[in-house]
């Protein structure tokens, strides 16, 4: 069924009963877009290290690469729900995906001419497709099924998203932090040739993974083309997931009068925040003397245990809500992972280093219980309630490049505390900032 009027095709669902409706093979080919932002976002904590070294950055500078893919999050997320809207989730994904595609295929140059400045731009367009990704799927996810069951199915996407967030790190130590890195002065020794030669393996340590990359995108772009997935419009969330809540979405003209959704965004911002700080360290973190001193190669692929938690937890998540509330689940999770942070900040060794990893378990669930939970109830304002829960993954943006700087300046073991502080709102979420509450405003 194409993507033509929104207006037209919801009435053709509602001819049938949600219960009747197999929504399977859609969510199933959905998982591989989860599977592929995972991965391409993930393989920024082994380019950090890699762009860190071969232009001499401090970690402040070496953090502008988080900065300019999550600062992505904030400049598109609401033009991208305005666009999903206008045209639907369909055409939104096969659009999100050619464009992250082209940010990929911007890395061969970038890395050809060795400019720093141009893979900046490289991750901003690849973030920019990303995010038109997330705003489509996330909501999209949740509506396709019970409603009572939506933070369960979301998990369970999101569990394969994590499986790439596993697998990149270590694909990327084995392609990129295998290339070994020499310092100014050792630069300055070789020979003209020699030069060309560690220039040329320096940049194809870069291109070639993110060759690949690209192609899969425009593949899986060509895909989704074909594929015929259920037309649900944003308009229509008040049916399908809007909860118990879904007669007051009438009495709000912008989903800005929902304060759970307004406390999610400030969760959403926090979590990415926290997340991406800490595995955007792992490396440099592991590879400290006092913590574990790992080479960076071998430090990259401990940074899947990071991830691989996450997935782990994710698959538990999305059993574990169907029988718990889900808020309770994400307070408890919030809770330990703050835990687990200061005791990585006070010890050192091993139990630093695994004190830092099993967080990631603990972070499994919560971005996409926020997501669900910050939705839930916004009736035909879901598309803009997803366009400002993503504009908040800008969090990404601006905590790590902060944490870079407590790192520069009190080191980077006592950097983490910044993280500990942001688990502690999410846990604050999930206990009572969830709970519906309206703002008052002259209109309502």
């Amino acid at each position: 069924m194409a993507v033509s009027s929104p207006q037209v095709d919801v009435k053709k669902i509602k001819t049938v009963p949600q219960s009747q409706v197999n929504y399977t093979p859609a969510l199933t080919v959905l998982t591989s877009l989860f599977f592929m932002w995972g991965f391409l976002t993930c393989l920024n904590d082994i380019i950090i290290p890699h762009l860190k070294a071969v232009f001499s950055l401090n970690y402040t500078q070496a953090m502008l690469i988080q900065f300019c893919f999550f600062g992505a999050y904030f400049i598109v997320s609401l033009p991208s729900g305005i666009l999903v809207e206008k045209i639907g989730y369909k055409k939104g994904i096969i659009i999100g995906l050619v464009t992250a595609g082209i940010g990929c295929l911007l890395f061969y140059p970038a890395a050809g001419l060795r400019s720093y400045p141009m893979f900046l731009l490289a991750l901003f367009i690849l973030a920019a497709g990303i995010t038109l990704l997330q705003v489509a799927a996330n909501p999209y996810v949740a509506i396709l099924g019970k409603p009572e069951t939506a933070s369960s199915r979301l998990n369970l996407t999101q569990a394969f998203n994590s499986l790439g967030t596993t697998i990149a790190p270590y694909f990327g130590s084995l392609l990129i932090l295998s290339v070994a890195v020499k310092s100014a002065a050792d630069i300055n020794k070789l020979s003209p040739g020699e030069l060309s030669v560690y220039q040329a393996a320096e940049a194809g340590a870069v291109q070639v993974p993110y060759l690949g990359l690209a192609a899969a995108l425009f593949i899986i772009a060509g895909i989704f083309a074909m594929f015929k997935l259920p037309v649900i419009e944003a308009a229509s969330a008040s049916e399908a997931g809007g909860g118990s809540n879904e007669n007051i979405a009438i009495h709000h003209e912008s989903a800005w009068g929902f304060r759970h959704l307004v406390l999610g965004a400030i969760g959403i911002f926090v979590y990415v925040g926290a997340e991406v700080s800490i595995g955007s360290f792992l490396v440099s973190y592991l590879g400290q003397p006092f913590i574990a001193g790992l080479p960076e190669a071998e430090a990259g692929k401990f940074v899947s245990f990071y991830w691989g938690g996450a997935m782990l937890g994710r698959f538990a998540g999305s059993a574990i809500t169907r029988k718990v509330k889900p808020g309770a689940v994400l307070a408890f999770n919030a809770f330990v992972a703050s835990a687990l942070v200061l005791v990585s900040m006070f010890t050192s060794g091993h139990v630093a280093m695994w004190s830092i990893l099993l967080i990631g378990l603990f972070n499994s669930i919560m971005f996409p219980t926020i997501f669900t939970l910050a939705i839930d109830g916004l009736g035909k304002h879901t598309g803009q309630g997803s366009g400002i829960l993503c504009m908040a993954i800008v969090g990404g943006a601006l905590l790590p490049l902060l944490q870079g700087f407590f790192a520069d300046n009190i080191g980077i073991h006592h950097a983490f505390f910044l993280p500990a502080v942001c688990y502690l709102f999410i846990a604050y979420y999930g206990l009572k900032g969830h709970i519906p509450t309206h703002i008052k405003t002259s209109k309502a």
